[in-house]
This record gives structure tokens, C-alpha cells and sequence, in this order.
């Protein structure tokens, strides 16, 4: 279970160094890819398995689309972290994904989501936002 909201900066190798807590469920590897919303995910090899059947039973279906599966499966990396904890990030995923040099690593429970702190600071009000409103119509989580 990947939870919290960590600050962190790119090296200038490209790198990220992913929180500590989040270290032991990724020492046997991990893929990193482009999400929906301008941001990365990373995703243990289980869960990445998981999203990928599930891309794959969509296209079967017709209720995915072809090209984004395409570019999804095309830029996503298998990384593992080093001694220190960080993962280098192809150019293609950090142009992607805006990142540039400060960036906010997220846990989203089944995934960790890697952000440019001004795309993080938008999506967080608006959740918070959408959070703030969900209480007042009685929505418990």
C-alpha cells in the first residue's frame, strides 16, 4: 500500500529517489509509465501485470483506444531502484509528464505517482475540492 506526499528534485541524470517507505515493495523491480493526467506511475511488477490484462481485455472489447495503448506500452520502463533509492526516468516519460527539476512523488494506494510540483498543487486542490464537496452532500469515504 503506497500512501503520503513527498517533495524531491530531479538529479541531473534524470533520476528520482522514491521515499523509503516505498522501497521494499519495489526491490525486485518496478515499470514506470505515463498516466492519464500528466503525471507518471509506478507500479510494482504485480500491479503493472494487472493494469496491463486489464488494458488488454478493454482493447479486446473495444472500449480502449488503440494509440493510447500503443504509446502507454511503447514509453513504459521496467526500473529498479539502486542503494539510494532512485530510478532514472526516460526523457520521453519526464517530457510527458512536464518534469523538470522539483517534483512531488504521491502514494495512490495501488500505484506511486510522480508529478511536477505546479501540476501537483492544480490536482490537489481540485481533489481536495471535490473531497470538501463530497462532505457536504453527506458522501462518506
Amino acid at each position: 500500500m503506497f500512501l503520503g506526499e513527498f517533495q524531491h528534485s530531479l538529479d541531473t541524470k534524470g533520476r528520482i529517489i522514491l521515499p523509503a517507505e516505498f522501497r521494499p515493495a519495489l526491490a525486485e523491480g518496478a515499470v514506470v509509465g505515463a498516466f492519464p493526467g500528466g503525471c507518471l506511475a509506478v507500479y510494482t511488477n504485480d500491479e503493472f501485470e494487472r493494469v496491463s490484462n486489464e488494458i488488454v481485455e478493454k482493447l479486446r472489447r473495444g472500449e480502449h483506444d488503440q494509440d493510447a495503448a500503443r504509446a502507454f506500452f511503447a514509453d513504459a520502463r521496467e526500473v529498479t531502484p539502486d542503494r539510494q533509492g532512485r530510478v532514472a526516468i526516460p526523457p520521453a516519460l519526464r517530457e510527458y509528464a512536464g518534469l523538470v527539476k522539483d517534483v512531488t512523488v504521491t502514494g495512490v494506494l495501488t500505484r506511486i505517482e510522480v508529478w511536477d510540483n505546479g501540476r501537483w498543487t492544480a490536482r490537489k486542490a481540485v481533489g481536495r475540492s471535490s473531497l470538501h464537496e463530497a462532505g457536504q452532500s453527506g458522501f462518506g469515504i
